[in-house]
Order: C-alpha cells, then sequence, then structure tokens
C-alpha cells in the first residue's frame, strides 16, 4: 500500500471513528495500568466487569497489595489466567509502592520493567493517559494492518516498527483506536465483513478475494 492509499485509509477509518477511544474503563493511570495487565487473554467488556467493584475495593496500589495472590485471583478469576495476573498485578504494586512514590511511571522504558507489562500495554498507558504518541498493537491492530497491506510483518515488534514509519507520529494513538474498532466491527478475525468494509478497494486481502473468485 503505496502512501496515498495509507492516507485515504486513514481518513476513511477516522470518519468512519471519529470518537475512538480505549473501551477499558479508567479513572486515572494505576487503574487503566491494571486494568490493561487483566486485559490480556480476555475482553474489555469482562474487565469493565470486574474493575468496577475491584477499584471500588481497592483504588490504589496502598489498598491492593494488602491482598494475598489468592485474594485477588478470586476477585479477577473470571479474566482468564487469574493466577499468573494476581502475581503480576500485586509485584506491579509492590514496584509502584517501592520505586515510584505509589505513582505509575510516565515512560514506556520504565513501564516495561513491571511484571504483566509489555510494549503494548505501556504503549495503552503512555498514550491514553499521559498524552504521549504511540500505536500499541494488540491482535486486531497486528490483524488489520498486515491484512489490508499497511504494513507486511510477522510479528507484533515489526508491525509496530513498520507502523511509525507509514503512519504521521500525531496520528499514532488516534490510529491505534481505529484499527481495534474496525478489526472488532469489520475486519473480524474469522469472517471478515468485506463486503460493508469502505477499505475493500484499497486492501490487499479483498484484491486476493476478488482475483480468486
Amino acid at each position: 500500500m503505496n502512501k496515498e492509499e495509507i492516507k485515504t485509509v486513514l481518513e476513511i477509518l477516522k470518519k468512519n471513528y471519529p470518537d475512538a477511544k480505549s473501551e477499558l474503563s479508567f479513572k486515572n493511570p494505576f487503574e487503566l495500568l491494571i486494568a490493561t495487565i487483566m486485559a490480556a487473554q480476555s475482553t474489555d467488556r469482562q474487565v469493565n466487569i470486574i474493575t468496577k467493584k475491584l477499584f471500588e475495593l481497592y483504588p490504589s496500589p496502598e489498598d491492593m497489595v494488602k491482598l494475598s495472590e489468592e485474594e485477588l485471583g478470586k476477585l479477577i478469576k473470571s479474566s482468564g489466567f487469574y493466577r499468573n495476573k494476581s502475581k503480576n498485578i500485586l509485584k506491579a504494586c509492590e514496584i509502584l509502592l517501592k520505586e515510584h512514590q505509589g505513582e505509575v511511571p510516565k515512560t514506556r522504558e520504565e513501564l516495561v520493567k513491571l511484571p504483566g507489562v509489555g510494549r503494548k500495554t505501556a504503549n495503552v498507558v503512555i498514550s491514553n493517559v499521559f498524552g504521549q504518541d504511540a500505536i500499541a498493537v494488540d491482535t486486531h491492530v497486528f490483524r488489520v494492518t498486515n491484512r489490508i497491506g499497511i504494513v507486511k510483518a510477522k510479528t507484533v515488534e515489526a508491525t509496530e516498527e513498520e507502523l511509525m514509519k507509514k503512519i504521521p507520529k500525531d496520528l499514532w494513538s488516534e490510529a491505534h483506536h481505529w484499527f481495534i474498532l474496525h478489526g472488532r466491527r469489520v475486519c473480524k478475525a474469522r469472517k471478515p465483513l468485506c463486503e460493508i468494509c469502505e477499505l475493500r478497494q484499497y486492501c490487499i486481502y479483498n484484491r486476493k478475494l476478488r482475483n480468486e473468485s
């Protein structure tokens, strides 16, 4: 996909998803950090159900760290992989208290040092609560951008690197949300809704389908 096609695709996505934003519910950096850790292998909807009660009871690292892994695990069980998540969340809370005065660090470099926080999670946090330009590549972003042909990459890391080169920096954060919503609503994993997709004339995947038919 050339520069002009990418520009057009982004304009279409912006038109279709003008109010795109994170679908995780949060009030502050700590809540988004914990919710994003919990969202791995889960859905935003399910995480929001869990965190609504969790953050009412344990709104800060100081409160949450008082829980045992078993106690926290029971509260977040329905998010999946809850044992590992509870372990990481509690360790992350300890580090926040010991090394960051209970505050969530504002840099990607510091965030990825926290248990359960990879580059994607760090990018979600710095983008959504600290206003930094970042592209968080989740399964939707990876699938959509490779499928339509903005990038051609085999890994999440390579996808992020290519997107950073091909998309203007001031659009990174917005584009991330556009790709996610498009992946959830139209360019679905198992059965993409190509017939209603406004990107189909630019999409490499759709071109292949037309050529095969």
